[in-house]
């Protein structure tokens, strides 16, 4: 088995380790860890949580073998991606040469989008148009009410 690489912590973590440990073993009770550390017992208690759930996955089993990241897997589509270039190029110039032989043109190239003339738009006022109708809509209505209300 491979041995761990050792991991850098600080004294503080060490002795909030320690103390855990000590509650753990009954050695002391929480309320006396929490006065050695400095920590309202609530505060502990939160601590004593994280530090069991870190056992806890810790303990869970790992993957075996080596694991891919990011890294890893940019690199080999990068590799694979000069290769199917490469592969593309030789089987584009394999075509050619096939062509050549045989005496079949090589396609015409496709006309590039835009060489042709445009039929000019009439510009549209759209901000004309719609004020008329709004105009129309407000005399309609207008005609509506005083149709609608008489006085007598």
């Amino acid at each position: 088995m491979k041995p761990e690489k050792k991991i850098e912590v600080s004294k503080e973590a060490k002795q909030l380790a320690a103390m855990l440990l000590d509650v753990l073993a009954g050695l002391r009770t929480p309320p006396q860890a929490a006065e050695a550390l400095g920590l309202s017992l609530q505060r502990y208690y939160q601590l004593e949580d994280r530090g069991l759930n870190g056992l806890l996955l810790a303990c869970e089993a790992r993957p075996r073998g080596r694991q891919t990241n990011i890294e890893t897997q940019l690199h080999v589509l990068m590799k694979e991606n000069e290769q199917l270039q490469r592969s593309l190029a030789r089987q584009q110039s394999l075509v050619r040469l096939t062509q050549r032989a045989v005496g079949v043109p090589p396609p015409a190239p496709t006309p590039v989008k835009g060489t042709g003339k445009r039929r000019k738009r009439k510009p549209a006022v759209r901000a004309l148009r719609r004020a008329n109708r709004l105009r129309e809509e407000a005399d309609m209505e207008a005609g509506a009410e005083g149709a609608g209300t008489t006085t007598e």
